[in-house]
C-alpha cells in the first residue's frame, strides 16, 4: 500500500511539473529600486523649460484637463481625450485655429477606466478593460446612438490599458496587456494583440507573448503593424529593454520567457516540456530597444502629408511615460524612432525637459499628429495638453 501511495505521489508531482515547468537552475540576483520622481504642480511658465527640435515650437493648447490619456483628432478638428480615472471622454474645440483649444464639453460619462478610443465611418470607438463600445458621431461632435459590442475581454489585472486601431484591412486591432508583471497567463487572450472583425465582432489572436503593447501603429508606406512593447519590471535598472516590434500574424514575441532579440530571462522557469533557450528559437526578435523602464505609451507614425516637416514623413513618435523603478529616472519625454526603407534606425528626443534632476513635472502619455504636422501630446500628471507646432 505504501508502495502504491508513493507511485501515486510521484505520479502527481510529475504531472505538476509538466504543467508549470522546471524551475531554474540558475540563481539569478536582481537589484529592484523603487524610485519617483518627485511631482512638481503645474505652472504655465515651466513650458518654457521644454526643447524641441530646431524647426519646432511648443505651446500649451489646454490645461486643467485632470489626468488626460488618449486622443484623438476628429474630422472637423476637434479633440477628443479619454480620461480612465474620471471615466469618461472630453471633447475639446478650437475655434480659430491657432492649435489652443477654447471649448470643452463631456461627451462620454460614466465609462469606468475608459482609454483605448478611434474612429471608422463615422462611429467613435472605446474601450476599457474588458468592454467595447461605439457612438455615433454627430455634426456637432457630440455622440449618440450607443453600441455595446462585446464585454469579455480579460479582466485588468496589472495592465488594464487597453488601446485601439483599425487597421488598412478595415478590421480593428486592440492591445490587451498581461495581467501581472511577470507571468505565465492562464487566459490566451493576455499579452497578445487580438483582432477583431468588424462584420461579426468576433476576434482572434493575431500576435502573442507581448507584455504590454499600449502604442501601435500601421506604416504609412508599407501599411506594416509596429508597436511599443514595455519590458518587465524587478529584474534590475538596464534590463529588460523596451521594444520596438514589428507585429507579424501568428508571431510570438517571447514574453514571459523571453526579451529583446530573444534574450533569456534566466530568472524563469522552463516553460512545460521544453527548455527556455529552445523554446525562444521560434520567437520574433525586436527590431529595435530602447533603455529599460522608460515606460512606453502611445506610438505614432508621420503620415505622408505634404505639410509634414521634411524628413519626418514615415517616422514615428513615442510617449515615454517614465519610470518608478531605476536608480536614476529615465523616460518622461518624447522620442522620435526614425525608420529607413520602412525599419527603425535611430531614437532621438523630441519633446524634453520635463524630467528636472530628482523633479518632474509632467508624464508624456497620449499623442495625435494633425494633417498640417502639428503634434499634440497629452500629460496625464499636471493635465496638461501641449502642442508642438513645426515652424512656418
Amino acid at each position: 500500500m505504501k508502495k502504491l501511495l508513493l507511485f501515486c505521489c510521484i505520479i502527481v508531482l510529475q504531472g505538476t511539473f509538466a504543467q508549470r515547468g522546471i524551475p531554474p537552475k540558475e540563481v539569478t540576483n536582481i537589484k529592484h529600486t523603487t524610485k519617483y520622481p518627485e511631482h512638481l504642480d503645474f505652472l504655465p511658465e515651466m513650458a518654457k523649460l521644454l526643447k524641441v527640435p530646431d524647426g519646432w515650437t511648443v505651446d500649451i493648447a489646454a490645461s486643467g484637463l485632470g489626468k488626460p490619456r488618449m486622443l484623438l483628432l476628429g474630422p472637423n478638428g476637434q479633440m477628443y481625450i479619454t480620461r480612465r480615472d474620471a471615466g469618461d471622454v472630453l471633447m475639446l474645440r478650437d475655434n480659430n485655429g491657432d492649435s489652443k483649444f477654447d471649448d470643452i464639453k463631456t461627451v462620454v460619462a460614466e465609462f469606468k477606466g475608459v482609454h483605448g478610443i478611434t474612429q471608422k465611418d463615422g462611429w467613435l470607438y472605446l474601450c476599457n478593460n474588458n468592454e467595447l463600445r461605439r457612438y455615433k458621431m454627430n455634426p456637432d461632435g457630440t455622440l449618440s446612438d450607443k453600441e455595446m459590442l462585446f464585454k469579455d475581454m480579460p479582466s485588468a489585472g496589472q495592465h488594464p490599458n487597453r488601446t485601439m486601431d483599425f487597421g488598412p484591412d478595415g478590421k480593428l486591432y486592440i492591445s490587451i496587456g498581461t495581467l501581472c508583471n511577470d507571468c505565465k497567463e492562464s487566459d490566451p487572450e493576455a499579452a497578445t494583440i487580438v483582432v477583431v472583425d468588424p462584420t461579426t465582432w468576433k476576434r482572434s489572436i493575431f500576435a502573442s507573448g507581448l507584455r504590454n503593447t499600449i502604442g501601435f501603429d500601421f506604416h504609412p508606406d508599407t501599411n506594416e503593424l509596429w508597436g511599443a512593447d514595455n519590458g518587465g519590471d524587478a529584474k534590475g535598472d538596464d534590463w529588460p529593454p523596451e521594444e520596438i516590434n514589428h507585429i507579424k500574424q501568428g508571431g510570438n514575441y517571447g514574453y514571459p520567457f523571453a526579451y529583446g532579440k530573444r534574450e533569456v530571462d534566466r530568472s524563469r522557469e522552463d516553460p512545460a516540456g521544453n527548455s527556455k533557450d529552445e523554446w525562444v528559437k521560434n520567437t520574433e526578435p525586436s527590431m529595435f530597444e530602447l533603455q529599460a523602464h522608460m515606460a512606453p505609451i502611445a506610438f505614432k507614425f508621420f503620415q505622408n502629408s505634404p505639410q509634414t516637416p521634411a524628413g519626418y514623413n514615415g517616422d514615428a513618435l513615442l510617449c515615454l511615460h517614465g519610470s518608478w523603478n531605476r536608480s536614476k529616472p529615465v523616460g518622461f519625454k518624447v522620442q522620435r524612432i526614425k525608420f529607413e526603407n520602412g525599419k527603425p534606425v535611430a531614437a532621438s528626443d523630441f519633446l524634453t525637459g520635463f524630467l528636472k534632476g530628482k523633479t518632474r513635472f509632467g508624464r508624456p502619455a497620449g499623442l495625435a499628429i494633425a494633417d498640417n504636422g502639428t503634434v499634440f501630446v497629452s500629460d496625464d500628471a499636471n493635465g496638461v495638453l501641449y502642442s508642438v507646432k513645426p515652424k512656418q
